[in-house]
């Protein structure tokens, strides 16, 4: 679950986040309100999206006065934005974040994530923060420094000067850099963090660090954990096909092939893409059923594959265990198939608990199905019909 950046900001801030004074505003008159209020010049008007490269995309804009300040909210507000990390028709404006200008000596990067060789946490930094950083670090400028951190204890002080002071940071400045990547860690574990990004970590000419932009991520798994954030996902940004999976008991990837994958497991799922991959077929997604889903859960998903026009046949590789049998998958995918009244080459390959009933289910639903033997065997079928080979 990605949050805005304001609420990454609001947060962080009982974890130590030096940030610039700001406040959100729905509209120009709010913006003029809380430009008045901070009483500085200059003020940044920043558009609140789920998308990186506002500034480059007219979405951040630096504000002298109220008035000003109000007619940069009024120029974004109920607007799309459209950034290299949108789609092509953007993003709208719901919102700005006007906040206090910073005088900026230097600017750091800094992101602390999931080091996935080690399942543990990592903090990475460069010295050079900014515009562009994605595609500098593509080109190969860009120089990053990388600690590994616990996620049980606090990180030893001693391996973190050393890191900040790679990165340039020294005396004062290195102390609260210290303070400020500990504040971040017990923020990322406690908060169960996937992400928390920082472009640029200002440093000011008095040697203050300031968070300019803060991106973070949590872990829409753990949510259970924190039912008080999970009123922060913004429903009008979110994917809306992952969104509408998730509250179906479905993991949903969209991708765009055009064979549709379901599967029970996670693993097997990846299994089932990559020998889909091996076959010379191109996967229309990635679908896992949890085992807490219901047929009508399971009739949910399949209804995601079968509204998307570009699919030309669907993949079923499930084995029945647990709490998943593959007669409920069997009557989710007969519910899905009437009520939408499409009609698809579907390949099955069904295993384990209650398979023989499974494909009894299919026959009583009228389901016109290609059974195979094994997984290698079903999907290599099912490259076969997409492309009209079989």
């Amino acid at each position: 679950m990605r949050l805005h950046e304001f609420q990454a900001k609001r947060l962080l801030a009982d974890y130590g986040l030096p940030t610039p004074r700001g406040a959100v505003a729905f509209t120009p008159d709010e913006a003029e309100a809380i430009a008045r209020d901070l009483a500085v010049s200059p003020v940044a008007v920043k558009a609140q999206v789920l998308a990186g490269d506002r500034l480059q995309a007219g979405g951040v804009r630096m504000a002298h006065g109220p008035a000003t300040v109000r007619s940069a909210a009024a120029a974004m507000l109920g607007q799309r934005l459209a950034t290299a990390q949108t789609e092509d028709d953007g993003l709208i404006v719901r919102r700005v974040y006007v906040e206090e200008g910073v005088a900026i000596a230097r600017q750091l990067y800094l992101t602390l994530l999931i080091d996935l060789r080690t399942a543990g946490l990592v903090v990475l930094g460069s010295p050079e923060g900014g515009e562009g950083i994605e595609e500098r670090e593509r080109k190969g400028e860009l120089r990053c420094e990388r600690l590994s951190l616990p996620i049980a204890r606090p990180a030893d002080r001693s391996e973190l000067s050393g890191f900040l002071a790679r990165l340039g940071l020294e005396g004062p400045t290195n102390e609260a850099g210290c303070d400020l990547v500990e504040g971040l860690r017990r923020a990322f574990v406690e908060l169960d963090a996937s992400l928390i990004e920082i472009n640029p970590l200002a440093v000011t000419a008095s040697g203050e660090l300031k968070a300019i932009d803060v991106k973070m991520t949590l872990d829409d798994n753990a949510l259970f954990r924190h039912p008080e954030l999970a009123s922060l996902r913004d429903e009008a940004e979110a994917e809306r096909l992952k969104l509408s999976a998730h509250r179906n008991q479905l993991n949903f990837v969209q991708l765009d092939g055009d064979i549709g994958l379901v599967s029970n497991g996670a693993g097997l799922g990846l299994a089932t893409l990559d020998m889909v991959h091996r076959a010379g077929g191109r996967p229309a997604n990635f679908m896992d059923i949890r085992t807490t889903a219901r047929s009508l859960d399971i009739a949910h998903g399949f209804a995601l594959l079968l509204d998307n026009p570009k699919i030309r046949t669907l993949l079923i590789n499930v084995h029945g265990g647990g709490m998943q049998s593959c007669d409920t998958i069997a009557e989710g995918l007969g519910i899905a198939l009437r009520k939408s009244g499409r009609k698809l080459p579907i390949v099955v390959r069904l295993a384990g608990l209650n398979a023989d009933l499974g494909r009894y289910r299919l026959a009583n639903f009228g389901c016109h199905v290609i059974e195979a033997p094994d997984m290698g065997a079903a999907a290599e079928r099912a490259v076969a019909v997409a492309a009209g080979r079989a």
